[in-house]
């Protein structure tokens, strides 16, 4: 399964993404999304699975979760928009994790591109893809796109794509 990552587009859809995900099967986006347009347009494209981040409305608040529980390859995901990073999640995030720790950890939100295993949490694969949009302080807009086969995760990319505000 080849997955496409993202977050953060604040209503902003870089054409790039297009050429970048088109091997991907899924496009996972970890929130912030900004409008239904946006959505509609990636979901036409791809199968999507997406949360809903606090910049979005009520109406992608009513069309995704907050928190997205899933199975893919036969590792346990968790995506969700607001997690912090570790060792810092977010207290939410943290009486969470002491219940059920998946394999991989979601989220967005920081406009941080960070990959990073977690030894204090059975070595969860965390993973933030940074910012595909123009809105906020990040300098480069970022994407993560992998494989996942037989419960490994394989070709971990991290995709520039360029500066924020250039189309």
């Amino acid at each position: 399964m080849k997955i496409g990552l993202l977050s953060d587009t604040h209503s902003f859809l870089d054409s790039k993404v297009f050429t970048h995900f088109n091997a991907c099967d899924e496009i996972w986006h970890a929130g912030d999304i900004g409008t239904m347009a946006l959505a509609d347009e990636l979901e036409k494209f791809k199968p999507l699975k997406a949360v809903f981040g606090n910049i979005d409305d009520k109406n992608l608040q009513t069309r995704f979760p907050e928190d997205l529980h899933f199975t893919c390859e036969g590792l346990t995901i968790w995506m969700t928009h607001i997690g912090g990073a570790p060792p810092n999640y977010n207290p939410r995030i943290k009486k969470e994790l002491k219940t059920a720790i998946p394999d991989i950890f979601i989220c967005g939100h920081s406009h941080i591109c960070r990959v990073k295993k977690d030894p204090a949490y059975n070595n969860m694969l965390y993973l933030n893809p940074g910012a595909a949009g123009n809105h906020g302080f990040h300098i480069i807009k970022t994407l993560l796109r992998f494989e996942i086969r037989e419960a490994k995760i394989i070709s971990m990319e991290v995709i520039e794509l360029g500066k924020r505000g250039v189309i």
